[in-house]
């Protein structure tokens, strides 16, 4: 994919705006697997964990299609 910007009507879009709502699928994906597992209870807090979980999984997804 790269990291290109898309015109789309005269208007440049940045890639990192689909990279950013993939992570947050797949950090909902995630966060939902953990709790059916019942790892979630091992979860300190649980707003810190869920920005950090998106900062990692932003950063793969990043990596592995913005090349």
């Amino acid at each position: 994919m790269g990291l290109h910007e898309w015109s789309l009507g005269g208007v440049l879009l940045s890639p990192l705006l689909l990279y950013a709502l993939l992570a947050l699928l797949l950090t909902g994906v995630l966060r939902m697997g953990l709790q059916r597992v019942g790892m979630a209870r091992w979860i300190w807090h649980e707003a810190l964990f869920d920005c950090a979980l998106y900062v990692c999984v932003l950063a793969a997804v990043v990596a592995v299609l913005g090349q």
